[in-house]
């Protein structure tokens, strides 16, 4: 993926000092703790984006970089609180927060990168960059709250699960996508087709997600495959099979356990593969690479375009 995003290599770097320069004169416990999720490392997908939204119209790097490094912020503090609610020790094979400082401390950190996301945006004169970034916010906590409520649950359909997704995942990939292109100056035409690619990509990078978490392999993945079904998470391969496998009843009867053995855990893997799941899943990710390449075609054609369509292309085929 790093090397997709060659173009903007300097400017990814500037955002990982960025970062850095945040906590810098932190108290030293945030300062500790904030360093270790950043040194983690991550694919800075969302700050990526931005820049490469920017490169459509008098593209300034300066202009985006506050910016960048509030997405990734927003990004991070949003992961703090998921392995506190999914009581994650590792992420990307590396200890989470919870795991070395505890609940308290991950709550507290998450709530801190998320105001020091406010104050960068907060130098913006655009009030659009705001008000973008503001209803994301709230919308990605609603999807949140939406997957708790909905935990252990059979009965959910793909409109639950699309709207659970488009707000824990795709609105800030979308915002991402736009608001780089807003900070230079980008006119609607510009900044709207750029929202709707980065939506269609968003969606289909979380079903993406939600269908390695089944079939990946674990050291690649950097957790435990089955996570989203032992916490009764309800993805759309899981939607599928509940529908269509013959072991439907069994599925159904392992994902209402509260706790679940790896054994189970397996075995519900195998219905859902056996069951269809995956390869339809995969055809819902396709639907929403061709209408992301779509977008692009209303853009102008700079070299950018080419590296958002290549974007387009990995996450469809992507195996982390």
């Amino acid at each position: 993926m790093l090397d997709i995003f060659r173009e903007i290599k300097e400017e990814i770097n500037h955002v990982e000092k960025g970062l850095r320069m945040v906590v810098e004169d932190s108290d030293p416990l945030i300062k500790d703790t904030s360093v270790h999720l950043i040194s983690a490392g991550g694919k800075r997908l969302r700050p990526a984006f931005s820049f490469l939204g920017g490169k459509f119209y008098n593209y300034d790097y300066k202009k985006i970089l506050p910016l960048a490094v509030s997405l990734e912020l927003i990004h991070m503090a949003s992961l703090v609180h998921d392995d506190v609610v999914d009581s994650s020790l590792t992420r990307r094979n590396i200890p989470t927060v919870k795991a070395m400082w505890g609940n308290k401390i991950s709550t507290h950190l998450g709530d801190y990168l998320f105001g020091k996301s406010l104050k960068l945006i907060a130098g913006y004169e655009n009030f659009f960059i705001a008000r973008v970034l503001a209803d994301t916010s709230v919308r990605m906590s609603e999807g949140e709250v939406h997957q708790l409520f909905s935990a252990n649950r059979p009965d959910q359909g793909i409109r639950d699960y699309f709207y659970r997704i488009k707000r824990k995942t795709a609105l800030l990939i979308a915002a991402s996508c736009q608001l780089g292109a807003v900070a230079c100056g980008a006119p609607e035409s510009i900044h709207l087709p750029l929202r709707r690619y980065g939506h269609s990509i968003g969606m289909a990078f979380q079903i993406t997600d939600d269908i390695l978490d089944l079939v990946a392999d674990a050291d690649q993945l950097g957790k435990p495959i089955g996570s989203d079904l032992r916490q009764g998470i309800v993805t759309l391969p899981l939607i599928h099979a509940l529908r269509h496998s013959p072991q439907r009843d069994r599925l159904n009867e392992i994902l209402a356990a509260g706790e679940k053995s790896p054994g189970e855990i397996e075995e519900a893997c195998g219905i859902i593969v056996s069951g269809g799941g995956i390869e339809y899943s995969n055809r819902i990710v396709e639907r929403y690479i061709d209408n992301a390449k779509r977008q692009l075609d209303r853009l102008p054609d700079v070299p950018a375009r080419q590296t958002l369509s290549t974007v387009a292309e990995f996450i469809s085929i992507r195996k982390f």
